[in-house]
Formats: C-alpha cells, sequence, structure tokens
C-alpha cells in the first residue's frame, strides 16, 4: 500500500513569510561574502586572518538560509498567530517621535516619549503615568552617561534647567 495524501487532506502551501525570511538571510549572506571579498588583509602565516569570522558569519547565514527554504517548503512552521498591527504602530510612532525631537527636546524628553509609546504599545493605557516615568528615567541615563562617563547625548530644556 502507498502512502500519499488523501483526497480529503488538505495540503500546506509553502509557507511564504519563511521563504522571505530564507532570501533576506541569503542577501546578509551575500552582502557579508562581498564586503569581505574586498578585504586587503591577507592571514600572512596564519591561517586565521580579517576576514576568517565574516566568512563564517555569511556561510552559516547562508546554510540557515537553505535549511529555512527546506522548512517553508515543507510546511514544517507552526501555524503563526495573527499579528497585531496597533502595537507595532506605537512602537514605530515612538521610535519616529524620538528620531524627530532628539535634537530639539533633548534625549530625556525624546526618549521618555519613546518609552512611553512603547509601554503603549506593550498594553500600558496610563500615557499619563508611563510618560514621566520615561522622561525620569531617562534623566537619569542622560546623567550617567552625559556627565559621569562625559559621553555626548543631545540636551534639551530639562537637562539645560539641571546642568
Amino acid at each position: 500500500m502507498t502512502k500519499g495524501h488523501h483526497p480529503s487532506t488538505p495540503t500546506r502551501r509553502p509557507d511564504r513569510a519563511a521563504l522571505f525570511i530564507a532570501a533576506v538571510l541569503a542577501a546578509i549572506a551575500g552582502l557579508i561574502f562581498w564586503d569581505v571579498s574586498r578585504l586587503t588583509g591577507t592571514a600572512g602565516y596564519s591561517q586565521v586572518g580579517p576576514t576568517t569570522v565574516p566568512y563564517a558569519i555569511a556561510w552559516c547565514l547562508l546554510g540557515l538560509s537553505i535549511w529555512t527554504v527546506f522548512e517553508a517548503l515543507r510546511g514544517d512552521f507552526p501555524e503563526r498567530e495573527r499579528q497585531e498591527v496597533a502595537p507595532v504602530i506605537w512602537i514605530v510612532a515612538g521610535l519616529a517621535a524620538q528620531m524627530l525631537l532628539l535634537n530639539v527636546a533633548g534625549f530625556s524628553i525624546a526618549t521618555g516619549i519613546l518609552f512611553a509609546l512603547t509601554a503603549r504599545g506593550f498594553g500600558k493605557r496610563r500615557l499619563w503615568l508611563s510618560l514621566p516615568v520615561g522622561i525620569v528615567l531617562c534623566f537619569v541615563v542622560w546623567v550617567v552617561f552625559a556627565k559621569l562617563l562625559q559621553l555626548s547625548l543631545p540636551a534639551g530644556p530639562l537637562e539645560r534647567l539641571f546642568f
């Protein structure tokens, strides 16, 4: 008796999302191969040189890409849950706000807004609470990095008020 699909058994189509991920992995591997091939340094007396680890990473990514293609074609990936769009929009809005406000409002306020909108994306509905908490936490981070470690972070009105 031969094994096969029963006519009433639905067959799963290839997983398009996994095929897309495999293509991205292969593209990244190709980019690494191209970039490493431009390096002029040689290994010299040793077999290990500046291109050894990037080549290993590229080969691993290429192997993962091929493996992902096989798994996608076989339909071995589990069914994924439906993607919620609203949380992604909240987080992307927070990132956009931080990038737009970083030089104008300073690190503490811009990153505090990112904190609050990301918390909203993860389900915290009280923006009136998470916004000031985020700004205070980010101000503490700014003080540690800008004043104690002497690193350059954008200062805004809040930072100028205290320093």
